[in-house]
């Protein structure tokens, strides 16, 4: 968070957290999974790891070839490309760690890089933020470098994720497992 210079943007992405869990009926971010089916690392640890690996790759972009990413779109669409993760793994996890989701959010039906982008829309994240963090799963056709950039690091982490976890690519997870 600390990354992000403008004030506003840095609340936006921390409203848009907080109605997620509210909404969500989550009572500790925590509780959230990575995956639907893995939830030996959070979501918190995921979306950290994608935020550092975004965040790298846009300096190294910039030092090595005089890109000029937007390091506040970065940070803060990489901070919120998995809160739709809050509305649609409700019914994945034990009971115990939800108070009441609110059916209006809750749900599986829509993928969470979607919900996640109407939660980014709703408090009134900058478009550049919005376009990008459902951009991974190619659903908005705007490329831009940020998008990209954050694109990859998912990629990256996700990999990693589900190799040491299940020992299978996130290729080979979104080919077996996959909801959308």
């Amino acid at each position: 968070m600390d990354e992000i210079d403008s004030d506003s943007l840095r609340e936006q992405v921390i409203e848009a957290w907080v109605l997620a869990l509210e909404r969500g009926g989550w009572r500790d971010i925590e509780d959230v999974p990575y995956a639907w089916n893995i939830h030996e690392v959070s979501n918190v640890e995921h979306v950290r790891g994608v935020t550092r690996i975004a965040l790298d790759a846009a300096r190294q972009q910039r030092d090595f070839h005089g890109a000029d990413p937007d390091i506040d779109t970065i940070v803060a669409a990489a901070l919120l490309h998995d809160v739709g993760k809050c509305y649609e793994y409700v019914d994945h996890v034990d009971d115990e760690v939800l108070d009441d989701p609110d059916g209006t959010y809750a749900s599986e039906e829509v993928p969470h890089s979607l919900s996640g982008y109407a939660l980014a829309h709703e408090v009134g994240c900058p478009l550049s933020v919005q376009r990008a963090i459902p951009h991974f799963l190619g659903e908005v056709p705007k490329r831009t470098l940020e998008a990209e950039l954050l694109k990859s690091a998912n990629s990256a982490s996700s990999n990693a994720i589900t190799q040491a976890a299940m020992g299978i690519t996130l290729d080979e997870w979104v080919e077996q497992y996959s909801q959308t």
